[in-house]
């Protein structure tokens, strides 16, 4: 079985986010983790009916409420997410995207420090594919 897609709007995220958070949830307790967006439960349910036509969440039965729960990884929506962006708004080139965000100060020296440490121990681990 291939992996799902995940790529995912602002509501569809919204709404497996609460199902990372919890696990597992009904329609109306999705609902009510989303409740300040306002939302009708008819308009939760057809959300969550795409997500599993595109196989990001399934349910299972119980009773007669659906009990869904995330398929899709935050890891690898975050990944699709973020190399979507690059690829759109930096033509590819990850430095851009790094050298905006401290350009517009969303990033501080506190948070310079730390991906400065990261670079470093990822200096330090062996590369991928053998190469060096």
């Amino acid at each position: 079985m291939s992996r799902p897609k995940p790529a995912l709007g602002d509501l569809q995220l919204a709404i497996v986010r609460v199902l990372w958070e919890r696990r597992e949830a009904t329609v109306a307790e999705v609902h009510d983790a989303l409740r300040d967006r306002r939302l009708a439960l008819t308009t939760i349910a057809t959300m969550l009916r795409k997500l599993e036509e595109k196989g990001a969440v399934r349910h299972r039965e119980q009773g007669r409420q659906f009990v869904y729960s995330a398929v899709i990884a935050a890891d690898d929506v975050q990944a699709h997410m973020v190399g979507d962006l690059v690829e759109r708004l930096f033509d590819g080139d990850p430095l851009q995207l790094l050298s905006h965000l401290v350009r517009e100060g969303e990033i501080d020296l506190r948070e310079l420090d730390a991906l400065r440490a990261e670079i470093a121990a990822a200096q330090k681990r062996p590369r991928r594919g053998g190469a060096s």
